[in-house]
């Protein structure tokens, strides 16, 4: 097999999937307003484009999914270093976390629900904690496997915190740190959908999957998913891409 034909390979699958359900819905014998056929998905997605509606409701979820992402990601990687450089702050402070992580991310919606309510200020809340723990226990680990030689060096040269955390900590822990940010860009997508779905009724992705789930437009259903993975995958590969540009700049 050539090498040119490595590419396509993740394709197959998806491919696959996709005759098996235009076959299913035209000769499977099942009734289009459960199984809607690949082409007309594509026609209300076309056509939730054009009129306007859909493109608000895209705009609407990334707008959140990117607020929620910078506040977690920034309280996550501020609470990791804490915990990596600190070591009363990793005794009293990690089992804690380390509970807090063992709760279901949706069974903190009733509790943000009472604290901030379940507008804007809710979503953006629980997208934010989704985006925290990945960054957080990223961080913290890769704070920890620093050498400590370093951190000593840092004191006796008489360092300020933040000149710890900008000189040493940062650099040190950068590649765990990277690898936080992208999982925390992802929980946020994720979490981005489930806040839609779950808290108040708003303009996003997650509203516009709940009207066709209501008036049974299973079509609107399927287009909303398939338009939620491949901003999902997006969202990874531009991860993948800022880290590895961030390391080849950090060992250049």
């Amino acid at each position: 097999m050539t090498g040119g034909a490595l590419p396509w390979r993740p394709l197959l699958v998806p491919l696959a999937g996709l005759a098996v359900w235009e076959a299913m819905s035209h000769i499977g014998g099942v009734s289009n307003q459960i199984l809607p056929p690949p082409e007309a998905v594509a026609h209300r997605l076309w056509d939730g484009f054009t009129t306007g509606g859909l493109s608000v409701d895209l705009a609407a979820s990334l707008m959140r999914a990117g607020f929620g992402f910078a506040l977690g990601a920034t309280s996550g990687v501020a609470f990791g270093l804490m915990l990596g450089l600190s070591r009363w702050a990793g005794r009293l402070l990690g089992p804690l976390f380390l509970g807090y992580r063992q709760v279901a991310l949706f069974a903190w919606v009733p509790l943000l629900s009472m604290w901030f309510g379940g507008g804007e200020t809710g979503k953006i809340a629980f997208i934010a904690l989704a985006a925290m723990a990945p960054a957080a226990v990223n961080t913290w680990r890769g704070t920890r496997a620093l050498s400590r030689d370093y951190v000593e060096l840092g004191a006796v040269l008489m360092f300020q915190p933040l000149d710890t955390i900008r000189l040493i900590a940062l650099p040190g822990a950068l590649p765990a740190i990277l690898t936080g940010l992208r999982g925390a860009l992802i929980a946020a997508w994720l979490a981005t959908v489930g806040a839609e779905l779950f808290l108040d009724v708003a303009p996003g992705l997650g509203g516009r999957m709940n009207e066709g789930r209501e008036t049974f437009q299973l079509d609107l259903v399927l287009g909303s998913i398939l338009l939620l993975g491949v901003v999902g995958l997006a969202f990874g590969r531009l991860a993948v891409f800022a880290e590895t540009l961030l390391l080849r700049k950090r060992t250049a």
